[in-house]
């Protein structure tokens, strides 16, 4: 059996009425991994834009195991204090980690946020020293479109998550870095030039899949068609 855990932010945890990427990589992994697996984590819920917390059990599709450490507002800087009792309660064999965009946003420059990685990365290792982590690297918002330094510190955290990442990696606990989502346009798969839409959720779930198809061998190639709901 095996556990994956999804860890990000806002991107991840989704909002009131979606399915998230969450949900399409669960269906993905239900049509190609041919074993049995979970996704596992501390907490259920949706971000509610209404009540402006994050207690919303509406999803599009509630039929799917939701759970998650995943919040909006929520970066490396949050989830490194917790994901040690997080993985540990689980028994997490597998993260897939989505974050930085608030911790470059309003916490950390690049460099300090690359810290908390390996902060994270330590922590999650203290209580399973046999976990993988599959990273997506910060994709560019449309703040970066507009605010030249901060568009420069996302590439220097990217740089610095790959480094991270190459130099981290060990046989017993592999640390595997995904691409940038394949086509991904914040025109046209998010609905604020943020935050995915429909297919913004496939091509997110997409990265983590072909990533680890290609790297570990777990699921196979991604198919939208095979990540509906049938």
């Amino acid at each position: 059996m095996l556990r994956f855990m999804p860890v990000g932010d806002s991107m991840t945890i989704g909002s009131a009425g979606e399915h998230t990427w969450r949900y399409r990589l669960w269906q993905h992994l239900r049509a190609t991994h041919g074993g049995p697996f979970r996704l596992v984590g501390p907490r259920e819920t949706l971000y509610d834009k209404a009540t402006g917390a994050a207690d919303s059990y509406e999803y599009a599709d509630p039929d799917f195991p939701r759970a998650h450490l995943a919040g909006w507002g929520e970066g490396w800087h949050h989830l490194s204090p917790l994901i040690a009792d997080a993985v540990r309660a689980s028994r997490a064999d597998v993260l897939l980690v989505s974050l930085g965009l608030i911790d470059l946003g309003f916490y950390t420059n690049a460099t300090q946020t690359s810290e908390n990685v390996r902060a994270f990365m330590a922590q999650a290792r203290s209580a399973n020293p046999h976990v993988s982590m599959a990273l997506l690297p910060v994709i560019p918002n449309i703040r970066a479109e507009s605010d030249a330094p901060f568009a420069r510190e996302v590439a220097l955290f990217n740089d610095l998550l790959a480094k991270t990442a190459a130099d981290l990696d060990e046989p017993n606990s592999p640390l595997l870095l995904a691409s940038l989502p394949r086509g991904y346009d914040i025109h046209t798969d998010t609905y604020d030039g943020t935050h995915p839409n429909a297919s913004g959720e496939h091509k997110l779930a997409a990265a983590f899949a072909e990533a680890m198809h290609q790297g570990w061998g777990v699921g196979g190639r991604y198919e939208p068609h095979l990540a509906e709901r049938s």
